[in-house]
This record gives structure tokens, C-alpha cells and sequence, in this order.
């Protein structure tokens, strides 16, 4: 049985720049850090995985006492989970305002792979709240209830470049690897997946189109609609062939031996 897993920030909604940015900053006011990122800022820090670790990776020791944080690693680490909870509540909100809509071709080909029978999930480093939100909001509720699989969060102690993710949604959903197919955004995301032994499908977006994909089965601007946004092919080793967008019968031809 064929299953689809996807990746949730800059896949399911282009939720980097519109969404996880903006709630870091206005955490960042609340709790009264000097820090506010840029757009090319948090280019920058999407090469760390984790929100907390994001967070953390500002924190020398020269902020961390010029800014009055504690010096115990523990209390510290308290602190930037407190944080991150706060910023993972704002965005949550404005998930489910709707202000992040799905990208393009998502909705559609989570609609059309339900209804062929495959299996579906979502792997992401990000919160379980946050994820279920964007899924919500892409799927509508029925179609994400009917999700097989959503892993989220810490579920695994090592995050993305590491395959642990991708290995545990393999085990969980009980398939053959070569039965599952990855669609990612990132160069993170495409060495998880190809780490597990996954192929995978992915559609960039403004933070990540300049970066390597050589191991991808297809890379795509997004994954189009009929009615929407075009597809444009950036690379492609798979026997797809994909038209003005992404249809199910590509992703069955990017698992095809």
C-alpha cells in the first residue's frame, strides 16, 4: 500500500516567513528579549531544526548575561521552553485564523490520495499543535481526522537532517520503504528522508530554491493547480510528468521501480 507523508512548514502552508516569524518576534517583545529577525535572519536559522533550538542558539553567554538569564543550563533551557510554548500558542492562533492557507495542489492531492487509498501522515519537527492547525486548515477537518499518522514535536530524540523521524512514521505506518513517498521543502528534509532509504518529492519555496536537491526524485515550484498557480520543473530523475501541476498518477510514478 502506497503511503504519502509530508512535511509541514513550507509544504502543507508557507508558514516560515508568514507564520513562525512573526510569532517568534512578538514573543520575543513579550518577554522583553532584544531580538527581533529579519526575513534573512531566520533564512539563516532555518538551517537549525527546532524552534527551541533556534531560540537557543542566540544565547551566548555574553546575551545570556547581559540580558539578566540564568546561568544554569537547566533554568535556562526551562526558560526557552516557556518561550517557545508562548510563540507556539501565537502562531496556533493565527493558524486557525486561516491567515496561512495551503500552497498550492495541497489540498487537492491529499482529497484525491484519501480517496485512492493510500496511507497519509505528516513528519515535522515542529509542535503538535502548530501541525495539527496547518492541517486543518489545508485537509479541513474531516480529511485531516482521517490522517493516518501525525508525528510532531520531540517525538524522536535526534530532528531533521537525522532520519529518526522518517524511521519511525516508516515503522508506524507498518509499510515497506519503498511503498513511501516524502514530499519535503528543505535541504533538511530531503537528507532525513533519503537517510531513512525514502524517496522524495520537493516543492521549494523563497527560503530554500537555491539550495542542493541532487538526491530528489522531482523538485517543483510548488505543486500546482488546474485552476491556480503552474508547475515548473527544477529537476526531475523520476518517471512523472508532470503538466501544469501535480497529479496522483506523478506521485505513483516517482515510486515506480
Amino acid at each position: 500500500m502506497n503511503a504519502l507523508v509530508f512535511d509541514c512548514d513550507g509544504v502543507l502552508a508557507d508558514t516560515e516567513r508568514y507564520g513562525h516569524l512573526p510569532a517568534f518576534n512578538a514573543t520575543f517583545r513579550e518577554v522583553g528579549l532584544p531580538l527581533q529577525w529579519s526575513e534573512q535572519d531566520y533564512g539563516r536559522k532555518l538551517q537549525i531544526a527546532g524552534g527551541k533550538e533556534r531560540i537557543a542558539s542566540e544565547l551566548t553567554p555574553e546575551f545570556v548575561r547581559a540580558n539578566g538569564l540564568p546561568a544554569d543550563p537547566d533554568a535556562l533551557a526551562a526558560e526557552v521552553a516557556k518561550w517557545h510554548k508562548r510563540k507556539t500558542q501565537i502562531y496556533t492562533e493565527m493558524a486557525g485564523t486561516g491567515m496561512l492557507p495551503p500552497r498550492p495542489g495541497i489540498t487537492r492531492l491529499i482529497r484525491a490520495a484519501q480517496d485512492a487509498g493510500w496511507l497519509m501522515a505528516v513528519a515535522s519537527t515542529s509542535a503538535e499543535p502548530s501541525v495539527r492547525a496547518i492541517l486543518g486548515n489545508a485537509a479541513g477537518p474531516e480529511r485531516a481526522a482521517r490522517f493516518d499518522l501525525v508525528l510532531a514535536g520531540d517525538c524522536v530524540p535526534n530532528k531533521k537532517p537525522a532520519p529518526d523521524i522518517y524511521l519511525l512514521a516508516v515503522e508506524q505506518l507498518g509499510v515497506d520503504s519503498a511503498e513511501v513517498l516524502v514530499i519535503e521543502d528543505s535541504r533538511n528534509g530531503l537528507e532525513a528522508a533519503d537517510a531513512a532509504g525514502l524517496r522524495c518529492l520537493i516543492t521549494v519555496n523563497g527560503y530554500t530554491e537555491q539550495e542542493d536537491f541532487r538526491e530528489a526524485i522531482l523538485v517543483v515550484s510548488s505543486l500546482g493547480d488546474p485552476d491556480g498557480e503552474t508547475t515548473t520543473i527544477m529537476a526531475n530523475r523520476s518517471a512523472a510528468r508532470p503538466g501544469a501541476f501535480v497529479a496522483l498518477a506523478d506521485l505513483e510514478a516517482c515510486l515506480a521501480r
